[in-house]
Order: C-alpha cells, then structure tokens, then sequence
C-alpha cells in the first residue's frame, strides 16, 4: 500500500482507507493504483471474506481535482482512466462494501457504484455533478447510475447534477443501507451479513432499465427538461445520450461511447468557462492588500433602514442566516407594509415547499419592526436601504453615526452613488463601507461590497466573511460611479440603444441577447427595472453629457412620454394586466421619427452586430475599470456578471468570453466601432496594450482602489 491507502483487518473483514486530504480525490495516481491493489490484496487473502473501503477526513471521494483538468485541456496531462479500477472493484469475488460519509459526487460515485453494496450515514450526499462544470461522467457513471435508480432519475441526476441524501438514496436503490452511530462500525457489521455470498456486479444489472417501449418517452422527455432548465449546455443532452447508448449496446461499448463523449466535454468552450468560472467564485474571497490573518469582527445582530422591497429581502437574508435585525422605516404605515411584505414571503416560502413553516415562523421572529434609530445603538452591522437619493442618503448616514456604537459597521445599499460623499457625512469613514445587494436581494447571490478611500480592512474583511454567512458571493469593487457592475451594465444597455435608434427593431435586440444566453433582454430589463428609476438615477450624468453635446438616451424620451415600463403599462413593450409583454408598432414609428430628427439613418442590423456591440461595451468598459484599478482580477468581473446581471455563466463572464474570440479580434472590432460610431468607442488602453502584446486578462492582479 501506499501512505494514501491503507489496508488494515477488523477479523474476517479488509479495511482499506483512503487518505488523500483534504477530499480524497482520486487524480493523484497513488490512489487509484492504491485502492485496486488493496482490493486484490483481499481477494488473495483466504482469511478475509469482504472488503469495507471509506475515505477518511470529512468525506469519501470527491472526485477529480479540477486543477487537473486545467492541465489535460492545455495537454500537460493524459485524461485519467478508472475504468480498470472499477472494473477490479467488481470482479471481486468476496463482497465489497462502499461506506459513504460527507459526499460520494463524480468520479467518487463512480467508484461507490462499482462495489457490490454501498452503506452510508444519513447526511451524505450522492450525485453525477459533473454537469455543473460542463462535462459528463467519464468512468461509467452514465452506465451504472441507471442499473442502480433506474433510467429517467439517472438522467435527471446526470444532466441536471442534481444530489441526494441518503434517505433517497435508499429508496431508489442507490445505497443498501443508512448507518446509524459509527459509520465504519456499521459498515464492517454489513460486510460480515454479506459475506459469503454470490457477487453481482452492478454492470449486470438490468431489471431498472425498464423495457424498450418505455424508453423513448423517457429519453424525450429528460431532453425537454435539460434544454429548459439549463439552456446553451451541451453536457446534459450528451450524458442523456450515451444513458439511451446504454439501453442499445453492451456495457463496455456503452462506456466507452460515454468516455469519448466525456473528451467532448472536457475540451469544449463551454467547459473551459465554467471551471473558470468555478475557480473564479473560489479566488473573488482573496483580496490583494487584505490578509487573510486581517483581525474579522463579530456580526451578532444587524439593523436595516428602509422597509420596503429591497430593505425587506435584506431584512430576510440576515434573518435567514440566523442574525437577528432591527428593520426601521419612516412611519408606522411603511413599517406595516414592509412587514407584511415579509410575512407574505415566508408564507410563499412555506408554500413552495422552500422551507417548513417553523422554519418561517423562527425567521420572521428574528426581525423586529422599529421607527427609532435608538434600537440600532447595538447593532454590529446596519445597512442603508432607502431609495437612491444622495440627499437622503447623507442625513440617514449623520443619524447612524449620531446613534450607533462605536466599532459597528455602516453599509449602504446603494447601486451608483458616491460612496466617499457618503462617508463624509459621519465622523467614521473608515467604518463605511458600500453593500449593493440585488433584487430580489433574498434570491440574488452577489453582493458587490464597495470600498471607499477611508475604509479599513478589518471592515473589508469582516464585509467580505459576512457575504459569505449570508449565502452571497461578495465581490470587493473600488468607488466609482456605478461601481463596476451598473458601470458596464449602463454602456451594455445604452448600446442597446443605440441600435434601436440606427433601425433593429426592438424585439429584435432583446431576442439577440436571449439567444446569446442573458435571461432577458436589455430593453426588456429597463421594463423590469422600472424607467423612472433609471432616468433619476442619471440625473448627477444629464448636465455633463449635454455639455459634451452628447445626445440623452432613448429612454429619457420614454420617460417623458411617461412610458416607464412594467408598473405603468408600457415602456419600451406595453403590458397587460399580467405583465405580458407586446410589441408595440406606435412607439417603432415614434424611434424612427426621431432617428430622423437626430439625421440618424436607420439601416437593417444582423444579430451577430447586436451581439458583438452589446457583449464588447461590457468588455471595453471591463478593460478600462481593471486599467483605472477598480477591480482586482478580470475573473472578479465575471463572476459579478454571471451572478448579478445573468450573463451565461457557459460562456465564462464578458472578460472570459472575449479571450474565446481573442482579444486583438475584439480589439480590431471595437477600432471599427470607434471609427464609425464615434467617442463612446474609444478603445480601453489596457485592451490596446494585451491585444497588441498578445496577451489576455487572465492572471491580472491590479488591487481594486
């Protein structure tokens, strides 16, 4: 054995130990080639009668280290094959029980399914989440899952990722048995019940896979399901495939169609996106200039200012997280409504099946209604939530520091305002910090922190761990208007547009973006958003724009009009009383008069223009924020635009997905664009400088102001 896997004996039963902290993954060759020398050590051994393997530390296998796979798709390194370990595993002739703790996901369930019986404790976890990254199973798991739990929650599991607990687990036949107390003590007394009897291999299982006139409506209708659950991946209808392969050929033909499909996966775009993505949301945490020794303070209590729907959702994700907070509005009526808002959530909650209603009722007790800025001279941590007026903003800031103690925390929710005049209003401007939660702020998982000139460390450090006890991704941003995230989303939006006023109709830019993969397109997201709110919250823009002769957005006119989208019955669609949106043939007349007044000559668009204009002023605007040094990494970006603003996280973030194209590509398109469309184009120096250099965003570490 090797210092990875040890094999020891408790009487008749081999216990072989996999040690490969800290997740036991299974890349390093030692493991591997430890656990099939262990088995065959036991199979030889006349006085052992089974085999229990576990994996020690906090969990069984988890599977491949995903660094490794960096390095097989840049050729560094062969594609691992189990495939003879699994099949070492099951040509045992003394039984071998697969004892499960913590998670068995991947490739570590793949080894699970190849013993002859699995056990496990009642909090472990089971699934093929290979998906999530852009791949497939490769070592079988598309083959042995649907023996074990049948065809269509095999490719249910396989194409969507999704886990079990053990308890499901049991009923669908994927474990034998949930151990109660000590999971190898209970995993030992298994082995000694089965021992002695004939094996059978999963791989000769066929009783789940139902019969060939059941098959095609299974197979159609997991399709159905993965092309609308998880649009623009390939992955899950490829481990759809070579599942339905399994039904047709034999076992090793099957598995090895599942490994070429597997290769597939592993070096397509999309795959390379979403790992960069997976280690992006790992790297945003790290902040250049804050160690990761910076002293955190404690959060035991929060307080919100502002009840109504964004003080609400924040209300919720504190008291969610188990914080008690104070939640303060104007008067009694707001504070009445914003409190019913928070009821009626946690009843949807409830209802949904999201949560129990103790769970509810817990939660809910953990938000006290108050009007006094009194009941948050306790409080660690208090966030701004009223609407975005910088007026208002700096008298609520005077009063938290007027009223709160000394060492507490002052966040203010804001999505665009100066966060330094800000902080100028209290007499602690090191303690101030910005928290711009999005809406729905109990559904969003970004938080974009923004960090002022004042602000101290220990308050970015403590900002960034609470993002994470809250359930968010906290990316640490400088202070700038719109900060980094409605900085490039306002040119993304605005480009939009722009190629309305040049002739795209407007369905025809928003179902551009659809198709490209945003959610919703960038018109109908201002409907969403409300057109009222984006007009005020460019009043600070209006007079320095018209001073640089540069001609308001079409939207100000449609605020005019009073077209405010959603809430009003029109904007840029109109809307029944469902919200259903409808194109709308008078207001296509009344862009094209005004694109004659403004001696804009309107033209046929291609999607591919839309997509390109759109996607690059993201990607310029990127460039100048991480040149200007208000983000740390290009990666930071991505996972901000992936998280806030659904940008498809298969297509790595704006930055990532640039470097696809190839930035001295992107750079010569946005040359042309400049040249025919004027100043707004200008390229960023710092995609001059990597275009010209050869060079990519990758690795760019310039600390956020």
């Amino acid at each position: 054995m090797t210092k990875l896997i040890r094999l020891t004996t408790d009487a008749d039963i081999g216990v072989i130990v996999i040690d490969n902290p800290p997740v036991n993954a299974l890349t390093h060759p030692a493991v591997p080639d430890g656990i099939a020398a262990a088995i065959r050590r036991v199979e030889d051994d006349p006085a052992l009668a089974a085999a229990v393997v576990i994996g020690h530390g906090k969990t069984f296998i988890s599977g491949a280290d995903l660094n490794e796979f960096e390095e097989i798709t840049s050729g560094n390194h062969p594609v691992p094959d189990i495939l003879p370990l699994l099949r070492g595993i099951e040509d045992c002739t003394k039984p071998v029980v697969m004892a499960v703790h913590g998670a068995a996901l991947g490739g570590g369930l793949e080894v699970a399914m190849a013993g002859h019986y699995r056990v496990a404790v009642a909090d472990a976890q089971f699934g093929q989440t290979e998906v999530r990254l852009g791949i497939m199973p490769g070592a079988s798991g598309t083959q042995r899952l649907p023996r074990l739990v049948g065809l269509a929650k095999a490719a249910e599991m396989c194409a969507e990722g999704t886990i079990v607990r053990a308890a499901e687990a049991l009923k669908l036949g994927l474990i034998d048995r949930v151990v109660d107390g000590d999971l190898l003590a209970g995993a030992i007394a298994f082995a000694r019940e089965v021992a002695g009897r004939p094996t059978r291999t999963t791989r000769e299982r066929t009783d789940k896979l139902g019969a060939p006139d059941q098959h095609a409506a299974i197979f159609a209708a997991a399709r159905e399901a993965a092309r609308k659950k998880q649009r623009g991946l390939t992955a899950p209808l490829l481990a759809i495939d070579a599942i339905e392969a399994g039904t047709r050929l034999s076992f090793d033909e099957a598995c090895q169609l599942e490994r070429d499909l597997f290769r597939q996966c592993l070096f397509s775009d999309g795959s390379k996106a979403l790992i960069h993505v997976f280690f992006g949301e790992r790297t945003v945490a790290k902040v250049p200039d804050v160690p990761a020794t910076t002293p955190v303070l404690p959060v035991g209590c929060a307080g919100v200012v502002g009840a109504g729907m964004m003080g609400g959702g924040i209300a919720m994700v504190f008291a969610n997280a188990g914080i008690p907070v104070v939640v303060k509005d104007i008067d009694q009526a707001a504070l009445d409504r914003g409190m019913a808002a928070l009821q009626r959530g946690y009843a949807t909650a409830v209802k949904r099946g999201r949560t129990s209603q103790a769970d509810a009722d817990a939660r809910l007790a953990l938000i006290k209604p108050t009007l006094r800025y009194e009941d948050f001279a306790d409080v660690d941590f208090v966030v701004e939530a009223v609407v975005e007026d910088m007026d208002l903003k700096t008298r609520v800031f005077r009063d938290l520091d007027a009223t709160c103690r000394k060492g507490a925390i002052l966040a203010t929710n804001t999505s665009s305002l100066d966060l330094d005049r800000i902080a100028a209003a209290t007499r602690r401007p090191e303690s101030v910090i910005g928290t711009h939660f999005f809406s729905p702020a109990n559904v969003m998982r970004l938080l974009e922190v923004v960090r002022g000139k004042a602000t101290g460390k220990e308050v970015v450090a403590t900002t960034m761990k609470l993002a994470k006890r809250l359930g968010k991704i906290g990316v640490l941003v400088g202070n700038c208007r719109g900060f980094v995230g409605n900085r490039m989303f306002d040119q993304y939006r605005r480009e939009a547009q722009r190629l309305v006023e040049e002739g795209a109709a407007i369905e025809q830019v928003d179902r551009a973006m659809v198709d490209f993969g945003m959610p919703m397109g960038p018109l109908a997201v201002g409907d969403l958003i409300g057109l009222d709110v984006l007009y005020h919250g460019r009043n600070d823009l209006r007079e320095a724009e018209a001073r640089r002769g540069q001609p308001p957005p079409l939207e100000d006119r449609l605020y005019g009009l009073k077209r405010l989208g959603q809430k009003s019955g029109a904007g840029w669609y109109t809307y029944d009383d469902d919200r259903r949106a409808t194109s709308d043939p008078d207001l296509a007349a009344l862009v094209r008069k005004w694109a004659a007044e403004a001696g804009v000559v309107q033209r046929p668009v291609s999607a591919d223009e839309i997509v390109e204009r759109c996607v690059y002023a993201l990607v310029n605007e990127g460039a100048r924020i991480l040149d200007d040094g208000y983000a740390s990494r290009a990666s930071d970006i991505d996972v901000l635009f992936i998280n806030g603003y659904g940008f498809p996280a298969y297509r790595g973030g704006p930055m990532w997905y640039a470097q696809t194209i190839g930035l001295p590509k992107v750079h010569a398109r946005i040359r042309e664009f400049h040249q025919a469309y004027g100043p707004a184009w200008q390229p960023a120096p710092l995609l001059t400088r990597l275009a010209d250099a050869g060079r990519t965003f990758t690795g760019r570490d310039v600390g956020a102001h």
